[in-house]
């Protein structure tokens, strides 16, 4: 008889790769962090400076860019094989930052203070070019559908890709017939329908936002207590962007996409940036020779979708993402759920990023059956119970449909990844992967050690204001700096800048004809 937990079908396959001869095929994996952060005045005000001119084009910028505001920074690493190198990299892209910010910082925390309404929202602008605007045009409409406020807050994204070695040898695990592009991209479709599933365990582990600004509530209560006079939280919470309070899109309620397979995944998506919702239709597109939003449907484009994670494929100039999947297939997946930290300068640490790497080995080779509809809703209602109440003791989760203990579960998941770990580990003496993270003690979360700093007297907005003026002054006092790389870094700004400016002078026909050639099919 096996004992219960034991995941029979993911202990074949992973003893059929540990057999295989090459398991540290799963070592070298592509990895790649997008980082956002509000750009805040000393006071802790929004800042409503453009984006400086010295960072280059927000537009034609690989690695430095902006995201939903003016003021909201983006800042993209290229993939690495290490995460040691991308934290490296993402260290030089802050220090390069901070040196062209003045007197301004960059907001430490993902959930957003002192904005007072979505006025002082400013759109971030990509300059006269047709993309340019439609960029912004979009940006509006979110605004319009969801609220500016919602927009304003910040996130970190894990994007990552399995070494291309790994293919042949899961295949083989697999007894699978290939290893091609289909494989690949159903293999990366088991993985994403595992992260609905196990994705809480995320929430639980690493979220960082148990608490907000009242500002951001603006008057309503979402069901938070008050923790002092600017201040609310829920008392177990880990994640409150990731809940109903935060970057959930309560509009996108009756939305359903599925992650079954890339072509109803792409069916789906299609449908919602083609099928009108009254709602948008009566906010007009078009009035009075502005634009207000991209088209009245359900989605204007794909990337409206919230999710947890998404498949993901290096589109062309020009092309849509679904586009991208349907010609050539998932290249990597993006995860969308980590919360800037507070407590690590650049949002985020190794720790994080190895157990992350980790833990999307484990979704793709656990058996990862065809989400139903009704299974669908609970996986949704489990994220947002960890999101909320992730440290609550005896929290139960719906699986399978019966009631289990969080704990319990998460203890069968971190066992099932100690396999997994032992080959990333090969080689490093030091076995940093199979550092897994306690889930016993609730004291040693994210969550709940901004919870500990906050009982000395401080409001979120004064931790989060000390702690982004800490990070600054670690930036600017950092020594030996890489002067190399902030050399790349000023000739990219300014080879960014002349990109700009060539798209806008090579730009013919009008922005509707513009979005017409966007849309074809």
């Amino acid at each position: 008889m096996s004992r219960p937990g034991i995941d029979r079908v993911f202990e074949r396959r992973l003893a059929a790769l540990l057999n295989g001869g090459e398991p540290q095929r799963l070592q070298g994996g592509y990895k790649g962090v997008e980082k956002e952060s509000l750009r805040v005045l000393p006071s802790g005000s929004l800042a409503h400076t453009p984006h400086p001119a010295a960072l280059g084009s927000a537009l034609t910028n690989e690695h430095i860019t902006t995201d939903y505001s003016e003021a909201l920074i983006e800042l993209v690493t290229p993939a690495f094989t290490h995460s040691w190198e991308l934290l490296q990299y993402l260290l030089d892209l802050h220090q390069f930052v901070y040196r062209h910010l003045g007197d301004e910082l960059l907001w430490a925390t993902s959930m957003p203070c002192a904005i007072e309404s979505d006025a002082e929202i400013p759109l971030a602008q990509y300059g006269s070019s047709h993309i340019g605007r439609m960029k912004t045009v979009y940006r509006n409409g979110l605004g319009l559908r969801y609220g500016r406020m919602m927009q304003a807050i910040s996130g970190v994204h894990f994007n990552y890709s399995f070494p291309p070695p790994f293919w042949e040898a899961w295949a083989a695990a697999r007894g699978a017939t290939g290893h091609g592009q289909p494989f690949v991209s159903a293999c990366y479709f088991d993985l994403l329908r595992n992260y609905r599933r196990y994705g809480w365990l995320v929430l639980y582990l690493f979220g960082v936002s148990p608490v907000v600004c009242k500002s951001f509530l603006r008057g309503r209560r979402f069901g938070l207590d008050d923790f002092s006079e600017g201040t609310a939280f829920a008392p177990h919470a880990t994640s409150l962007r990731m809940s109903d309070v935060g970057y959930r899109n309560r509009n996108q309620a009756g939305l359903s996409v599925s992650v079954n397979t890339l072509e109803e995944y792409v069916h789906d998506l299609t449908r919602a940036i083609t099928t009108p919702f009254p709602p948008y239709e009566a906010l007009g597109v078009e009035v009075n020779g502005e634009w207000r939003q991209l088209n009245a449907n359900v989605l204007q484009i794909e990337n409206e979708y919230y999710s947890f994670i998404r498949p993901k494929r290096v589109a062309r100039s020009g092309e849509r993402p679904t586009k991208a999947l349907r010609r050539a297939g998932v290249e990597y997946v993006e995860v969308r759920a980590l919360d800037v930290s507070a407590f690590d300068p650049v949002g985020v640490n190794q720790n994080k990023l190895r157990f992350l790497e980790a833990f999307l080995a484990l979704c793709l080779m656990k058996d990862s059956a065809p989400i139903a509809s009704a299974e669908q809703g609970t996986l949704d209602e489990n994220h947002v119970t960890v999101a909320r109440r992730g440290r609550e003791q005896g929290l139960a989760l719906w699986r399978e449909g019966r009631s289990v203990p969080m704990r319990e579960w998460a203890r069968e998941l971190l066992d099932g990844m100690t396999g997994i770990c032992e080959v990333l580990d090969q080689g490093d003496p030091a076995r940093p992967y199979s550092q897994a993270p306690k889930i016993e003690d609730v004291t040693l979360t994210p969550s709940a050690r901004l919870l500990t700093e906050l009982t000395a007297g401080e409001s979120f907005f004064d931790l989060a204001l000390r702690m982004s003026a800490t990070h600054k002054a670690y930036f600017l006092d950092l020594y030996p700096p890489n002067e190399e790389r902030l050399r790349e870094f000023s000739r990219e700004a300014r080879e960014s800048l002349a990109a700009q400016q060539s798209i806008e002078t090579a730009d013919r026909g009008t922005f509707e004809e513009y979005l017409a050639r966007y849309f074809a099919d």
